[in-house]
């Protein structure tokens, strides 16, 4: 091969081809566009969602920080327990066979509520024949009063016929006599109608008595009888015999009843505020008050019985408990309530208005339309409220079961529950 030739294969090898060379532009070219654009769209997403999320208010149920009694010193400690002003032994008012118990124990049960039920095989038959008996002597009315109406028609045609001659005054009479009479039997049926619907009524009163039901809305804490004993209103020798179904008591009459010492009654007075701490629960003080002083000591202890009255109703608080009682000076001077060794009064807040951040206990406080992380000090429960001993004044705003999202700062809007 001559020099020539190698010379144009070598410049065959380097020539570039433009419609390759154009086509691959052109594809780059429009890939960096798309990629541009989507470049451009991803960042109007994240500012928009920038500028929703610093403006969209987030709507959170608040509640209002109660001020919470106290800097009150002790003037008396006593000890007593917690006692239903209304409990009951619910029994049938008659004796018979169980044959239903429908509560057990813990069961919350209303006023009018079946809680159990007796055999009730004679009451029904005893009905059904009361039933019987007043039909009949419906029955037998209708026959009397259809005797009494033409007994009637008699005595009208007597006295028609009387006038021609064709009767004699003693048939006459006798017809009249037959009225008076019937008259007297219908009347006397009726008052067996009477009689039998009385029977009727009672029949079925004996047959309520075999449902037993709840006096009054409370809770069940002791179930007494089992399907097949026999139950009666009167205890019965052997001891095989129940006096009851159950135990109700009612939660809402709960209240404490300590005794004091004759010596030291004089600093106790009606109305006066009191701080309850139960055994089972040392760290919760209960805001209570004096109910009544019983007007008798006892003899053989030297102590009068009082009355006390719990201002917070919680489920924890069941009959039998023990109980510490503080009484507390009704009155206490400024000096005394701002003094150094002054309990510190706090506040109660909904127990939902805590959140654990690390060791701390926060809350968020609402203030101009603003959440603000609030550290706070805890003092012990008080039913479905925790109180606050600082970090926190009576009056403000917090917020109750926060969103996950919601942080320092953030806007909210207010939503009472």
């Amino acid at each position: 091969m001559s020099p020539e030739t190698d010379k144009k294969a070598l410049l065959g090898q380097l020539r570039i081809e433009r419609g390759e060379g154009e086509a691959g532009v052109a594809s780059g070219r429009r890939a960096w566009i798309v990629g541009a654009i989507l470049l451009v769209a991803a960042l109007l997403a994240v500012g928009t969602w920038r500028v929703l999320s610093g403006h969209a208010a987030l709507a959170v149920h608040t509640a209002t920080a109660q001020p919470l009694g106290g800097g009150k010193p002790s003037v008396l400690d006593a000890t007593g327990y917690v006692t239903a002003r209304r409990q009951a032994t619910v029994s049938a008012q008659i004796t018979g066979t169980v044959a239903a118990v429908l509560i057990e124990e813990g069961d919350r049960v209303q006023q009018g509520q079946v809680i159990g039920r007796l055999d009730d095989t004679a009451q029904r038959a005893a009905l059904a024949q009361a039933q019987a008996q007043l039909h009949s002597a419906q029955a037998r009315l209708l026959q009397d009063e259809a005797q009494l109406a033409q007994n009637e028609r008699d005595v009208k045609r007597d006295e028609d016929l009387i006038g021609r001659k064709l009767v004699s005054q003693q048939a006459l009479e006798q017809a009249r006599t037959q009225v008076q009479a019937q008259s007297a039997q219908v009347q006397a049926q009726r008052r067996q109608i009477e009689l039998a619907a009385a029977g009727v009524r009672a029949a079925q009163v004996q047959l309520d008595y075999c449902t037993v039901r709840a006096p009054f809305t409370g809770v069940v804490i002791a179930k007494a009888a089992q399907v097949g004993e026999i139950v009666s209103p009167l205890s019965a020798g052997g001891g095989f015999t129940r006096t009851g179904i159950g135990t109700l008591v009612d939660m809402d009459s709960l209240e404490i009843e300590v005794d004091v010492n004759e010596a030291y009654i004089n600093r106790v007075l009606p109305g006066q505020p009191v701080a309850s701490v139960l055994n089972a629960y040392p760290d919760w003080q209960i805001p209570s008050h004096v109910i009544a002083i019983i007007p008798t000591a006892d003899r053989s202890k030297a102590t009068v019985k009082v009355r006390i009255g719990l201002d917070v109703k919680d489920a924890r608080i069941v009959p039998d408990m023990g109980v510490r009682v503080s009484f507390l000076e009704e009155h206490s001077s400024p000096a005394a309530a701002s003094g150094p060794s002054a309990a510190p009064r706090g506040v109660l807040v909904p127990a939902a208005a805590l959140r654990k951040d690390g060791d701390q206990d926060v809350v968020f406080v609402v203030k101009d339309r603003r959440a603000q992380r609030r550290a706070v000090k805890l003092g012990g429960p008080s039913g479905n409220s925790q109180q606050v001993l600082a970090g926190l004044s009576a009056g403000e705003t917090v917020v109750v079961d926060a969103p996950p999202g919601l942080r320092d700062g953030a806007a909210v809007t207010e939503a009472r529950p």
